[in-house]
């Protein structure tokens, strides 16, 4: 069938790498570079199968800038646009998915072609979009991608959930499975309400998970106690497990923050404390961060790697970039080594291309995560990561 996929980020782009597979996939996106580097099998986000698919693969993969293309004849079209956290309203901004649906109703039959919201959206935000627009062809599927794996987690996904109880539900569900490589891949249909429940939830939990670490840590350095011995006792008993227990300078990305953030706005009128302590516990950590750096006294700060996860070039939210703007609030100058950026200049601080010579200007070099480049300047090393992953 023909498949249309709205939206070419990491979840837009694995799904259309995964499903043009089996399926004639066209993704639309409003960026010329990104269709054109499609077009021509390079993948302009970094993810290491989706770069091993666009190389080995025969995909039956076609990005386009023209909606009315991708739109046309599609059997499923699935928005995966980018829906960013507004802190003035305390809400996503969901502009972006209600343009596409706007189109799609312009340009498709509903009764042959039917919406998959991927993009994270507010609880009840798909009956919302049915009364809005008269429409009842759209439903919430969520993804659990990470950056930098995203089409491998398509491929072996931890389940597969659909916000809808219907055929044309089982027929999604039926292509998602059906593309993955796991032999048995739970699916669970529920209304997109609840589905939508379900990745604020979810997410939430795993700020959760970064935070109470991140605390562990902190209460560990201040006191001068080993923060891995007491992680790795705590993390033995099997009710708690070893996932998410690395500590870091604060969660961030595409995800949790917003994410966070958006479940507590839908917290409005229902008790709660611990939504609230999520959010305010990322922000305290990165200040511990940044007080932590600020005694050692330094001229000059380093910033190695602005990304959030190694294997990942995504560096939007991330929290290495709060602490460098609490640094930066007492005058202490700044300089980030970041081979994404071309440019000699980030946000108002300088980027340096060479290493060696960002080595010998950094009085303190801070790292969320640690990489074999930075194995001669330990003495100068200040980072939380205990366990080197991400």
């Amino acid at each position: 069938m023909k498949i249309a996929v709205a939206g070419t980020g990491y979840v837009g782009l694995s799904l259309a790498t995964l499903l043009s597979q089996e399926n004639e996939v066209v993704a639309l996106d409003i960026v010329p570079e990104k269709v054109e580097k499609i077009n021509n099998r390079i993948s302009p986000i970094q993810d290491e199968f989706i770069e091993k698919f666009f190389a080995e693969k025969k995909l039956n993969l076609k990005a386009t800038l023209d909606y009315k293309e991708a739109f046309k004849d599609a059997e499923f079209v699935i928005i995966s646009t980018p829906t960013n956290y507004d802190d003035v309203t305390n809400y996503f901004d969901t502009s972006s998915v209600e343009d596409i649906i706007v189109k799609v109703k312009e340009v498709c039959d509903p009764v042959f072609t039917t919406m998959v919201v991927k993009s994270t959206i507010p609880v009840g935000f798909v009956e919302s979009m049915k009364k809005k627009y008269d429409i009842d062809n759209i439903f919430f599927s969520p993804e659990f991608l990470r950056e930098g794996q995203a089409l491998y987690d398509n491929l072996y996904p931890s389940r597969i959930i659909v916000g809808e109880k219907t055929k044309r539900a089982e027929e999604f569900a039926k292509l998602l499975k059906q593309a993955s490589l796991k032999e048995e891949v739970r699916v669970l249909y529920m209304n997109s309400t609840e589905a939508e429940a379900v990745k604020l939830f979810a997410n939430t939990y795993l700020a959760l998970r970064v935070s109470y670490f991140n605390e562990l840590d902190t209460y560990a350095e201040l006191k001068g106690l080993n923060t891995k011995d007491i992680i790795e006792g705590v993390c033995l008993d099997p009710r708690i497990g070893t996932h998410y227990n690395n500590p870091s300078f604060g969660y961030g990305g595409y995800c949790l923050p917003k994410d966070t953030k958006q479940l507590l706005a839908n917290y409005k009128d229902v008790p709660q404390n611990m939504i609230e302590a999520i959010v305010k516990s990322n922000d305290t950590r990165k200040q511990h961060v940044a007080d932590e750096i600020l005694k050692k006294n330094p001229k000059v700060v380093g910033v190695y790697r602005l990304t959030m996860k190694s294997g990942s070039d995504n560096f939007r939210s991330s929290a290495i970039q709060d602490v460098m703007k609490k640094i930066q609030v007492v005058g202490v100058s700044l300089v980030i080594y970041e081979p994404t950026i071309k440019e000699n200049t980030f946000n108002g601080y300088e980027v340096v291309h060479d290493l060696k010579l960002f080595k010998e200007i950094s009085n303190v070099i801070i790292v969320n995560r640690l990489d074999d480049n930075l194995d001669d300047v330990t003495d100068k090393v200040y980072t939380r990561d205990i366990f080197r992953n991400n």
